[in-house]
């Protein structure tokens, strides 16, 4: 017979994984696309509509501020069908509480009535809210889809590790430099600090991600 202390631990288990829900996460897990500031020149290459011409000029291009300069470097090449179809495989992710009305319409099959729900909810406080809002409206699958395009910035100084390894392109070693200066006072301190380790170009693609608030 089993007794009751190992019932009780079994129920406490299952609750702590429970609560480790990926939905915790900040930047949306990737189902089918790949960020295109981090992407290698090898994954562009495989992209639909990419010749070696436009894999040359993303990544002359790079990093990219929001999806609206990749979206002015594709338009000089590719059609607007071509345009959207690579958009199910690249993309930069999306800020939830800054990104335009046209920007979220850049998202594959995400109509008016989407975009509306995606601002509806502003500001986002954390990715979980913005899964627990669109749950509403559309399917797991569909759910999982649209996270992947969007994120909502980490708290530099209680951001957990997990949280911050969901920047794109962020490893262990990065991570240990955010932490190492906490607590941050200004955004000029994670700037100057992460700037020891990179150049200005990608302390801007990883200041995308973060936030002091």
């Amino acid at each position: 017979m089993v007794s009751l202390r190992l019932v009780q631990a079994a129920i406490a288990a299952s609750a702590v994984f429970v609560g480790a829900s990926p939905a915790l996460a900040q930047v949306g897990k990737s189902v089918t696309i790949v960020d295109a500031n981090v992407a290698s020149e090898k994954e562009l290459a495989a992209m639909p509509h990419l010749n070696a011409a436009l894999v040359k000029a993303i990544v002359d291009a790079r990093p990219f501020p929001s999806i609206t300069e990749l979206d002015a470097v594709l338009s000089k090449s590719l059609k607007r069908e071509q345009i959207t179809e690579l958009y199910g495989r690249l993309f930069v992710h999306l800020n939830l509480n800054t990104a335009t009305r046209e920007q979220i319409l850049l998202i594959p099959n995400t109509g008016p009535r989407m975009a509306h729900e995606f601002e509806e909810y502003r500001p986002y406080k954390a990715l979980a809210q913005f899964h627990r809002e669109i749950d509403k409206y559309v399917d797991d699958n569909e759910l999982a889809r649209l996270e992947q395009y969007v994120f909502v910035p980490i708290n530099l100084n209680t951001a957990s590790d997990a949280d911050i390894l969901t920047v794109p392109g962020l490893g262990n070693r990065m991570l240990h430099e955010f932490k190492e200066y906490r607590p941050y006072k200004a955004i000029e301190q994670f700037r100057r600090e992460i700037g020891k380790y990179v150049d200005k170009k990608e302390v801007a693609r990883l200041e995308r991600y973060v936030t002091i608030n």
